[in-house]
């Protein structure tokens, strides 16, 4: 396969990567939405919090190392996929003995849920790190898959997974709802499940087909999809497995630092169940809008500023026509995430409230979920800039520059451990969010500096991106007064009519942001149409 086919197959399956992503929290966010209407708070915390860590812990730490390991090794012309697929398949054992472990930990070391608020939590954690032992049987298949770029093999099993696993947790929650955990459990089951059995069935009428002679698979019936010994050479690779045990040991740093908030949670008890469950659900809401709108920014210009930029050099000594681009993009770029973050925040204040009735009812919007949703919304503004600056200091900075960082990355990263643990002791769910804002602004303040540094001895000043024009904060100042004072008159138990009423206010004054943003922030404008509307339409295309 030459580079160019790995290269557009790479891209096939990243926008898929992205097309599935956007399915499954779609499909998350309208799940969450029927089922907080018919089972409490606390099932949901268990289920979202301390079943779900139980599983992707046992998942990650069985088979991150390998899917690693193997991807990386097997790009080389020396290499033996009959030792590739014996590798693979330790995952399954060592699955068992993590699952072992942690089932030992999650009924004897944690706190047990009330079992009348919460039935049958012991055999759902077995159910659980069962489901995780099944989804490793599928293993070796899913590198094969992968390493052979079959883009849309991924999709369609997840999507039928997904779609599956929803369609049993519906149907139980209706006309079951009594059964508890028992429900959410045997949908994660069916999940797995449907994943094995694609990805079994594919590959069954995938080998010895003349698809798999005219692309040269390297293997030739299903026995050769088992672990067996090959004459003359090893059972696996141990150059592969010396490789697989580094990986090994940096997944336990990477999960901690991955699924930290829901450790504290599950480890500290810092919250109640049903405060977890109401702040799962906020959590998963609030960052909707930076993975549609902010990630996929920040990947692509990335990829531009890399291409323009060289790496780890000043500015006096690259073209300065690249640097010129490169400063305006990032003025811009900075400009546009601020503004639409600025909107976030000040609209989410006035109608977190509203969102969080209608998404999940009173369950939701009677208690602290409004207050999460409200500094979340804030939370949001920091996670833009944060983005933008970011993917310049990484496309700019020197492979030592971005080694020291990676050791910044790791303080910040054990110092918001123990933030979120004290200042969710001390303000209950909030306190993650505080600790995440102080985080990221650590990460601001030395993505600044750096930028600072970078363009301080030339004449462009990208900086200025961060400045609003007076007119733009004036409207949305008023519209952070008026849209306040008119959840206080209208929303949100005085019925629907009022409530339409709160949201035309909202309108009114969004309205007037934007003709804010049209009559004073022209560069921006202009930016957005020639360089953003034309990609966005090409992508239609």
């Amino acid at each position: 396969m030459s580079t160019q086919d790995v290269l557009k197959n790479a891209s096939t399956l990243a926008s898929y990567n992205v097309l599935l992503q956007v399915m499954f929290r779609v499909l998350t966010f309208l799940l969450n939405a029927f089922t907080l209407r018919f089972v409490s708070k606390e099932l949901i915390g268990v289920v979202n919090v301390r079943l779900t860590l139980l599983y992707s812990t046992l998942v990650f730490l069985s088979r991150e190392a390998f899917r690693r390991a193997c991807l990386s090794g097997v790009s080389g012309p020396n290499h033996s996929w009959r030792q590739v697929i014996n590798l693979l398949w330790l995952t399954l054992p060592l699955g068992v003995l993590w699952a072992a472990l942690l089932v030992c930990v999650w009924l004897w070391l944690l706190e047990v849920p009330d079992p009348l608020t919460v039935p049958y939590y012991g055999p759902a954690v077995v159910l659980f790190a069962l489901s995780g032992v099944q989804e490793l049987l599928a293993e070796p298949l899913w590198v094969l898959a992968q390493a052979h770029m079959f883009v849309r093999l991924k999709v369609v099993a997840e999507s039928l997974a997904m779609i599956a696993k929803c369609s049993m947790t519906v149907v139980l929650v209706v006309f079951a709802r009594e059964w508890g955990l028992y429900i959410f459990s045997a949908a994660h089951l069916v999940y797995t499940g449907f994943l094995v059995l694609c990805y079994a069935v594919y590959f069954i009428r995938f080998l010895g087909s003349q698809e798999a002679a005219k692309k040269g698979f390297p293997l030739h019936r299903v026995g050769d999809l088992l672990p067996c010994r090959a004459d003359g050479e090893p059972l696996v690779d141990w150059t592969l497995a010396r490789l697989t045990w580094s990986f090994f040991k940096q997944s336990f740093l990477k999960q901690i630092l991955t699924e930290g908030e829901r450790y504290v949670m599950t480890f500290l008890n810092v919250l109640s169940f049903g405060d977890q469950g109401v702040y799962d659900i906020v959590n998963n809401l609030g960052s909707m809008v930076a993975r549609f709108i902010f990630l996929p920014i920040e990947e692509s210009f990335y990829i531009f500023f890399a291409k323009v930029l060289e790496r780890g050099r000043d500015v006096k000594s690259q073209k300065q026509e690249d640097v010129a681009i490169a400063a305006e993009v990032l003025e811009c770029l900075l400009k546009l995430v601020l503004v639409v973050g600025l909107i976030i925040s000040v609209f989410g204040y006035a109608y977190s409230h509203l969102a969080l009735d209608i998404y999940g009812g009173s369950l939701l919007s009677s208690g602290a979920g409004p207050t999460l949703l409200r500094c979340y919304s804030c939370y949001v503004l920091l996670l833009a800039v944060n983005g933008v600056t970011e993917c310049f200091v990484f496309a700019a900075m020197s492979q030592k520059e971005v080694d020291r960082y990676n050791l910044v990355m790791l303080a910040l990263s054990v110092s918001f451990l123990f933030l979120s643990y004290m200042l969710t002791w001390w303000a209950g769910g909030v306190g993650f969010i505080q600790a995440n804002c102080l985080n990221m602004g650590l990460r601001i303040l030395h993505s600044l500096l750096y930028i600072h540094r970078y363009f301080q001895s030339s004449q462009w000043k990208p900086l200025r991106g961060l400045l609003p024009s007076p007119l733009l904060l004036l409207a949305l100042a008023v519209s952070a007064v008026v849209t306040a004072l008119s959840e206080g008159v209208f929303c949100c138990d005085s019925g629907w009519l009022l409530r339409l009423v709160h949201i035309a206010i909202g309108a009114a004054c969004l309205l007037g942001v934007f003709v804010a943003v049209l009559l004073t922030e022209t560069q921006l404008i202009q930016f957005v149409r020639t360089q953003l509307m034309p990609q966005y339409r090409k992508k239609h295309t």
